[in-house]
């Protein structure tokens, strides 16, 4: 691999600051070196995300593997310690790793087939209640972050969002999110999380019909991990004509497979609104997108 091989979204994301573009110029040897160091052959075309290089190999045995490059940070290793710890359930299972660079030797899934494949929606979304019923059943490690500590942060940041709206109805809707977030922050729950579990983060395996890739650990409630499922797929929601109802149904679906109380998870669930939002105005909006909005609601008529 040369530094040419690259691909163009990883370099656009990296070229911002010095570490990114020394972390870009360094990837090709980091790849000659792991390729020697675990002894695989490269097996197909690399590919990437806005943050990671994935390179398809074979091990000596001939078993079908990926190598991930990712920049060493706090969410990195979060990463890396959940699949650790998940060890395959319900989420690719992590083959060897590198601590000291968070390098990452993981079994190949079928990248052209995502969950979003599955035509019926309730079945689609039992797979991926099932996912998350086996990835939160598992007790969150010692010095991962926490959900309370998030969850303070979002509540001192929250007055100065709701005077950044100029919508009068915006600014209600997000008072009541950081509302039902004081009403739950004592009791931040200690579950290993995913935190991003939607259907283009389920990809068809061999070992098991549909795996989580892309996690994002963190401790807390199982509650705060239901928005990206019930995000997912968005447009084709609202192309129903009836996205609140569409949302409930997902709702009662994951509740019930992940025996949550429903109360509880609308008000984590609202907690995901006032986070995305937090983002969406730290980066200038000025009103609520419709989709928060939406999810907002169907999460009030729950409470």
């Amino acid at each position: 691999m040369s530094a040419s091989d690259v691909p163009d979204t990883l370099l656009a994301s990296h070229n911002g600051n010095e570490a990114g573009r020394a972390w870009i110029a360094a990837l090709p040897g980091q790849v000659a070196e792991y390729l020697e160091k675990w002894n695989l052959a490269p097996d197909g075309e690399v590919a990437s995300g806005e943050a990671s290089l994935v390179v398809p190999v074979l091990r000596a045995d001939g078993e079908r593997a990926v190598l991930r490059f990712q920049m060493p940070k706090e969410e990195t290793r979060a990463a890396l310690l959940g699949l650790r710890i998940w060890d395959g359930s319900g989420i690719v299972r992590l083959l060897d790793h590198d601590p000291a660079n968070c390098t990452m030797l993981l079994e190949r899934l079928d990248g052209s087939r995502t969950l979003a494949s599955v035509a019926d929606d309730d079945e689609a979304m039992g797979i991926l209640a099932d996912l998350l019923r086996q990835l939160t059943a598992v007790p969150a490690p010692e010095g991962l972050r926490g959900l309370g500590e998030i969850a303070a942060e979002m509540l001192d940041q929250a007055p100065q969002a709701v005077s950044a709206l100029t919508n009068p109805a915006d600014q209600r809707l997000l008072r009541s999110c950081a509302a039902a977030v004081a009403d739950l922050v004592d009791e931040p729950g200690d579950r290993l999380l995913h935190w991003d579990l939607h259907y283009g983060n389920v990809l068809a395996g061999e070992r098991e019909p549909w795996l989580a890739i892309d996690p994002e650990p963190l401790a807390g409630d199982p509650g705060f991990d239901l928005w990206p499922a019930l995000d997912s797929e968005w447009d084709a929601v609202v192309a129903t004509g009836d996205p609140i109802r569409v949302v409930h149904r997902r709702f009662d679906l994951l509740t019930g497979a992940l025996g949550l109380d429903r109360e509880r998870a609308a008000g984590w669930t609202l907690g995901r609104v006032l986070q995305n939002s937090l983002w969406d105005v730290e980066d200038g909006a000025t009103s609520l997108a419709p989709s928060q909005v939406a999810m907002a609601q169907a999460m009030l008529e729950r409470l």
